[in-house]
């Protein structure tokens, strides 16, 4: 996916820097020469061209009608697919090489970015906005808020015994884990936007064994910054606590994953400025509801880059055999980016 989107921005006014992935496809950044003249005005455009299917699961596409099917065509090839028609028709018209502008495709988003992060940070640095690509909502608002999302796996370590001869000698680390799993379940406050699930527990052998191991996953997710390490030092103090009257051990892995996307006032002002351009286009143009899952637009926003997501077409059935976009609204989201790039 990454070759043909090589070369489908293989436009003469884009330059093309790679870094290659980690376990991942590579990275890709293309930008115009005037990105580095006039660095006051840089505008970056994000996308990711990796897709939630295995090889093989999920392939092909088809048009039905106004609608076209396939893997990835909504998260988030058609995110691709505007920033390409949009910057082809600049170019066309000789409009491109004077915008300072960078488009950022990475090819691990789905799984967090966990390598692309630092490469996506590198050009997100100098930008004095972002535009971020994913779908677009089902009444196309604009993303200015988004939760972060944390993760982290919980091992504990007991001592085996037979729980009718030797039960008093045993550490049962299924006991000391539902403790753990209590107390993290609690750190749920609605009110501040923090949520804690435990999603996956595992232990033990036997029933008339007392449990040397048992294992948990836990997500996380949280409005603001300062949440997520208030979250990490609530789960470390517990794990203590347990580990002090239970005697089993205690090993916790992970954080935050992505930072939140904070609505912030350059956040708004830049959703104003593309809302007038979807509005003229016909697309609505409100702003939408806090999201609960996170992108690449969380990263971005860490870094103070007033941001906003969710530019791309129309569709529905994320991450199924059933994903598609409504064809019409990708022409109209590819209208209101040439508007609004136009007018930067």
């Amino acid at each position: 996916m990454g070759a043909l989107v090589t070369d489908a921005f293989a436009l003469p006014e884009l330059a093309l820097e790679t870094r290659k992935g980690q376990g991942f496809g590579d990275h890709l950044c293309f930008r115009t020469a005037a990105w580095d003249r006039e660095p006051a005005r840089r505008v970056l455009l994000v996308g990711h061209h990796d897709t939630v299917f295995p090889p093989g699961t999920f392939s092909g596409w088809h048009e039905d009608g106004e609608r076209v099917r396939g893997p990835g065509v909504l998260d988030m090839k058609g995110g691709i697919a505007t920033v390409h028609s949009a910057l082809a028709a600049l170019s066309a018209t000789g409009l491109l090489e004077a915008l300072p502008l960078a488009f950022v495709s990475v090819a691990d988003e789905e799984v967090g970015s966990p390598d692309s992060r630092p490469f996506l940070a590198e050009w997100a640095r100098g930008a004095s906005a972002a535009l971020v690509f994913e779908a677009g909502r089902p009444t196309d608002a604009i993303i200015t808020q988004r939760k972060g999302t944390g993760s982290v796996s919980v091992r504990v370590r007991g001592k085996a015994a037979h729980a009718g001869n030797a039960h008093a000698d045993g550490v049962n680390a299924i006991w000391a884990l539902a403790r753990f799993v209590d107390a993290a379940q609690s750190l749920t406050d609605y009110e501040r936007g923090v949520t804690v699930n435990v999603g996956t527990i595992a232990g033990g052998s036997s029933k008339n064994t007392v449990p040397e191991s048992a294992e948990c996953l836990l997500d996380f997710r949280l409005l603001k910054r300062a949440d997520g390490e208030r979250v990490m030092t609530e789960l470390r103090a517990a794990a203590r606590r347990i580990a002090e009257e239970t005697r089993a051990s205690f090993e916790l892995d992970g954080g935050v994953r992505r930072p939140p996307l904070e609505r912030s006032e350059g956040s708004a002002a830049l959703c104003q400025r593309y809302a007038a351009c979807a509005a003229a286009e016909g697309l609505g143009h409100a702003e939408s509801p806090l999201l609960g899952g996170g992108s690449d637009a969380n990263d971005v926003a860490a870094l103070d880059v007033p941001v906003i997501d969710g530019l791309g077409p129309r569709g529905r059935g994320f991450h199924t055999h059933d994903e598609l976009i409504e064809a019409p609204t990708l022409l109209a989201r590819t209208r209101a980016l040439i508007r609004f790039l136009a007018e930067w």
